[in-house]
């Protein structure tokens, strides 16, 4: 064997190796079946440490799972429709699709895109995800487009997606409708001004507000019923300042007292009460603003403006026209877009709704029958899904996404939906596939879905790669099988109002079922600012490309596998530190057992008998009970302590110092003691490699060709499943005296380390004060041992206690008493 672990030799070789034998293909027989819905990463420029994080935790349980008999299927996808995608494209080539036109920028995309996986996935490579590759997809893929839109027609028909001119949440910077998932909430600092409205008969008004740019839309004034100070205003009508038109005053429980003045102004559309008004009273739509974001040209001196400055202008004409009584600072809570991280509007446009506000109860039964890991994240689910206002607006205006599979009679607005066999379509670049009757005129529909409306059917997605084909999944015809509800969902914590309830909500419309069984959060990997490190925040320090070239995967796999279930974490180059020692002694405790392996198999024990040996089986079969129960958890951190702390402390720390006068000195001990330990180490060092594998893959694939390739008839160290390592059986029934047995070992070593001398120094004696008889007993058996650990030419025993124990030197030599009770 090398004296040192060279990574980068090993993590090459070790790839191609897997590659070569396609060692994490998907098994198909008569094994438990093990599926992972894996979260497709956004396609938007380079990957961070945060995915490496959460991606290896992913990666970590599948390992665990194939070596615990299971056959995985760990497919894998690539984001890379939608906003983001396209975002990034604009930066990447300095354009747009308002600029090229929409089929030469969706080329562009497609080839950006293409471009991008490839980098991703081999930094995944690297990074050792045991990934089937041959199971991969992209949600702009044609089955992937088929399969969304097959998911629409189906919702369509049973009733779940509707059609309508409705407020909808807009984002004026990227000129689109967002869902309610797609938006934070944040403090903002503004100015609230009362401005002065005057009654039609002449009656001064004062109304509090902090959009003054939306009085061009101001479409009636409210107040409370029993505010005494209004009620005299009961239909009556008021003037808007500016802009001269008349709006009725009326009077709403919506309006609060105590805010302002106690006098509202509702315009369309300023928040979610404007809306609810509008609707309720039947009020008039004044639109100001545009879909480019600027003001109409029907708003006047705002014409042109963008909010912001609409804002300034117009407080600026109220006060030429001294219409403003007072003015205060205030700091309230807004509304903004989490990609442009600017503040929405409300605009109305036909959009496509799924409808979820009539399910709430239904899809937060679906919930409950899922096991969610940590626990404590389901109360994240159940608060977004009790709160939620809206139903989910499917429609999007951008370009680069899967276009919704309809046509519209242009005179009657009747929907024409193509047979699934026709799909994938694009009705903007392709006529309607079907029969179409003479005279009426058909137009597409010019929207594209909500890239979650596919990101949510990754059960789907990968029920298609698994079963080899994307049709009937949906509707009565569709193919019955066990493939859903999947065994695993991995995410982060920030997705589940957005991933994991989209997907819940999806299968249970479509099948009245939930889609898999576990679903496992992840924490995010902070900044130096305590910020989630994220690629629109541009907050990274930490190039992953970077890290891999100058650090082992393993390592790196270690400090990801370090952290709590569902908690964030920060970078941490200690851990890599940490990570680095325990591969060193990992190569080197095998660099020891290397040397005494030889001519050992796997079937050499079957049965220990020897305390030493008993001890250290013992020992790592107590670790493995916590191991897997710690795995049934996914607490990958908890199970690697586990093993961590058996290893350095039991392992190394004693067993190898304990059983070297055995292998160095074989003539000193009995043959078949020998023999035993020699098979004992055998299994031992190479059940250690099984169970850190999961979480070091090369060093430890690396360790087991070099040890036990020859003598096993499994080719990978990630296909030798735990039962197949047999654990022999132990004969010790009592544990104590072998522990008062390690006491003495211990004393032994700290009494020559006081002393400052070699732990090989000879001793001309040492003598054992045991007064218990059993343990005593137990402790003559292991006299070459005890001879052997502590270099002594004498062993003396006793049952007089000597007070403690001691270690001095007369004449050059060395005497040692070690006490016990």
């Amino acid at each position: 064997m090398e004296k040192h672990f060279d990574f980068k030799k090993s993590e090459l070789h070790m790839r191609q190796l897997w590659e070569e034998h396609q060692i994490y293909g998907t098994s198909r027989d008569n094994r438990p079946f093990f599926s992972i819905d894996t979260p497709p990463p956004t396609v938007s420029g380079s990957l961070h440490i945060g995915h490496i994080f959460s991606y290896t935790h992913t990666d970590i349980v599948a390992r665990y799972k194939r070596m615990s008999g299971f056959s995985v299927f760990y497919p894998f996808g690539f984001d890379d429709n939608g906003l983001p995608t396209e975002r990034f494209v604009e930066k990447q080539h300095n354009t747009s699709a308002h600029q090229i036109g929409r089929s030469a920028f969706i080329g562009l995309c497609l080839e950006e895109t293409a471009r991008v996986e490839k980098k991703f996935e081999e930094l995944w490579r690297r990074v050792g995800l045991s990934i089937d590759w041959h199971a991969c997809y992209s949600t702009i893929d044609s089955p992937t487009r088929a399969i969304s839109q097959a998911s629409f027609i189906d919702l369509y028909k049973k009733g779940f997606i509707y059609r309508k001119e409705e407020p909808a949440l807009y984002c004026p910077q990227f000129r689109t409708t967002i869902a309610q998932a797609d938006l934070e909430d944040v403090e903002k600092e503004t100015l609230f001004s009362d401005v002065i409205f005057t009654t039609t008969a002449g009656e001064q008004l004062a109304i509090g507000t902090t959009r003054p740019e939306l009085l061009p839309s101001c479409v009636a004034l409210f107040y409370h019923p029993t505010d005494t100070r209004y009620k005299h205003l009961a239909g009556k009508h008021a003037i808007v300042p500016i802009f001269r038109h008349e709006v009725p005053i009326l009077a709403d429980e919506r309006v609060q007292i105590e805010k302002g003045t106690g006098l509202v102004m509702c315009c369309t559309f300023g928040d979610k009460t404007d809306i609810e008004w509008f609707k309720k009273h039947q009020l008039p739509y004044r639109p100001s603003l545009g879909l480019d974001g600027r003001f109409l040209p029907t708003t006047g001196p705002l014409a042109g403006l963008k909010a912001p400055e609409a804002r300034a202008a117009m407080l600026d004409i109220l006060k030429q026209n001294e219409l403003i009584l007072r003015q205060r600072t205030i700091t309230h809570t807004v509304s903004i877009y989490e990609r442009s991280k600017k503040e929405i509007e409300y605009l109305m446009l036909p959009q496509w709704f799924l409808k979820i506000l009539p399910f709430k109860n239904e899809i937060l039964a679906a919930a409950d029958t899922i096991e969610w890991h940590p626990p404590f994240m389901k109360a994240r689910f159940i608060d977004w899904v009790q709160n939620l206002q809206w139903d989910w607006c499917l429609s999007r205006q951008r370009f680069f996404g899967v276009p919704f599979p309809i046509w519209h009679d242009k005179r009657t607005g009747d929907i024409y939906l193509p047979d699934p066999k026709d799909l994938p379509v694009d009705p903007r670049e392709t006529h309607f596939p079907g029969t179409v009757p003479p005279g009426v005129e058909l137009v597409p529909d010019t929207d594209v879905m909500d890239t979650w409306n596919t990101s949510s059917l990754t059960p789907y997605i990968c029920k298609a790669l698994f079963e080899g084909s994307h049709t009937h999944l949906f509707g009565d015809d569709r193919r019955k099988s066990s493939f859903l509800p999947m065994s695993m969902r991995p995410q982060a914590h920030d997705i589940i109002r957005t991933w994991a309830f989209y997907t819940i909500v999806k299968t249970w419309m479509h099948e009245g079922i939930i889609p898999w069984k576990d679903i496992v959060i992840s924490g995010h990997v902070l900044s130096g600012e305590k910020e989630k490190i994220s690629k629109s925040r541009g907050n990274d320090p930490l190039d992953p490309e970077r890290l891999l070239t100058e650090n082992p995967a393993d390592t790196i796999r270690y400090w990801t596998a370090s952290g709590s279930l569902g908690h964030d974490i920060a970078f941490s180059e200690n851990m890599l530190k940490i990570g680095n020692r325990l591969i060193t002694k990992l190569w080197n405790a095998c660099r020891f057992a290397h040397e005494h392996l030889a001519n050992v198999t796997s079937k050499t024990i079957n049965k220990a008998s020897y305390p030493l040996n008993c001890w250290l089986i013992n020992q790592i079969k107590d670790t493995f009970i916590a191991y897997e129960r710690y795995f049934s958890k996914y607490e990958c951190g908890l199970a690697l302590h586990a093993v961590e702390h058996c290893f350095w402390q039991d392992f190394c720390d004693n067993y190898l110092e304990l059983i070297k006068p055995i292998l160095s000195k074989p003539e000193s001990f009995d043959a078949q003691i020998v023999s035993e330990t020699r098979a004992t180490l055998y299994w031992a060092t190479c059940r250690f490699l099984q169970l850190f594998s999961p979480i070091l893959p090369f060093i430890t694939e690396t360790l087991y060709q070099e040890l036990f390739r020859q003598s096993m008839s499994t080719i990978s160290i990630h296909q030798l499943t735990f039962n197949e390592l047999r654990t022999p059986e132990s004969t010790m029934e009592e544990m104590e005296p072998f522990l008062g047995f390690l006491k003495l070992v211990a004393q032994s070593r700290k009494l020559k380390s006081d002393q400052n001398i070699s732990l090989k120094t000879e001793l001309a004696s040492c003598m054992l004060v045991v007064p218990d008889e059993k343990l005593r007993t137990f402790v003559e058996k292991l006299e070459p041992l005890i001879k052997g650990i502590t270099n002594a030419r004498f062993i003396g025993f006793t049952n007089e206690s000597a007070g403690t124990s001691t270690i001095e030197q007369v004449d050059n030599e060395w005497f040692m008493t070690l006490c016990l009770g």
